[in-house]
């Protein structure tokens, strides 16, 4: 059996727990009748198309969802970062089961950089909780926008950057794994892994698209387990996890259509607008005087 066989059945396995703990939960609070009042159908299912088809462009929809959410009032406060979670689980490993089936990038790349961030998520998690998250998030906002920077002068044929590669090898792969076992770690602090993914295999040469694979997975494996620790704790809406996971779907497959059948030369410039609007929320949010809140998993 081939190992990106294997990647795929895990993500099935790993969704199929995850819905049967929570169709058990909604259907015992429906019973019971404690299912959520909060919002109505037709705005949690424009939320949940939306937001997936963006996330599947690689914007990312918990800071959105989050927004829309509070302002809106469609989910309290105290369990938005649950619902976050269990309402975006399916989604996300739909995403990763259509780009790593779809998407070529050679297996030693990609389970090396998913097995990173898995890694960073649970054993780095630890180490970055007691770093200053507002200077983590200025690091990362100035960061991307050095990426961008070289980015665009590839572009404009200053330097030589990105390419058609689908899998790094000796000090590249190395560094790639470094980076991406970091932020995994960054993604228990909130800071999203899309756009820096993004950023690190364009940086080392790969294609722009080979990112898809790699950040959805990479988020993908997290999902269920993150999701049904809330489930458990009750601190999650049943009603929108149920309502933004059907319509999240149909968000996704529309989306990750409309990037697989995009040229790489239009894919890079995607890349390029995903890493600016991440680089400058980030910098938004280190600069502010305000707390930094968490969401769990983040992407």
């Amino acid at each position: 059996m081939k190992l990106v066989s294997v990647l795929l059945i895990l993500l099935v396995l790993g969704g199929t727990l995850f819905l049967t703990v929570f169709y058990k939960d909604y259907l015992k609070a429906k019973n019971h009748g404690k299912l959520e009042k909060d919002g109505s159908i037709p705005a949690f299912s424009i939320v949940g198309f939306f937001l997936s088809f963006l996330d599947t462009l690689g914007i990312g929809a918990f800071a959105p969802m989050t927004a829309v959410f509070k302002n809106f009032r469609l989910v309290k406060d105290g369990i938005i970062p649950g619902t976050l979670n269990t309402a975006m689980c399916i989604p996300i490993i739909v995403e990763a089961l259509i780009f790593v089936k779809k998407v070529e990038v050679e297996p030693l790349t990609l389970i090396s950089m998913l097995i990173a961030a898995v890694a960073g998520a649970v054993i780095g998690a630890g180490i970055v909780s007691k770093m200053d998250e507002k200077k983590i998030q200025v690091g990362m906002g100035v960061a991307l926008f050095a990426v961008v920077a070289i980015i665009l002068a590839g572009k404009l044929g200053i330097m030589p950057v990105g390419g058609q590669a689908i899998g790094l090898k000796g000090v590249k792969l190395v560094i790639a794994v470094v980076g991406n076992f970091i932020l995994g770690a960054l993604m228990t602090l909130g800071i999203g892994l899309y756009a820096p993914c993004m950023a690190l295999v364009y940086a080392l040469g790969m294609s722009p698209i080979s990112a898809f694979p790699i950040m959805m997975a990479s988020c993908a494996y997290l999902m269920p387990a993150a999701s049904i620790k809330f489930i458990r704790e009750g601190a999650y809406n049943r009603r929108a996890t149920m309502i933004i996971t059907i319509s999240g779907i149909v968000g996704v497959i529309i989306a990750a259509y409309i990037v697989k059948s995009l040229p790489l030369n239009v894919v890079s410039y995607l890349v390029v607008f995903v890493i600016i609007y991440t680089a400058s929320k980030l910098l938004k949010e280190g600069l502010s005087k305000k707390p930094a809140h968490h969401e769990t998993i983040g992407h």
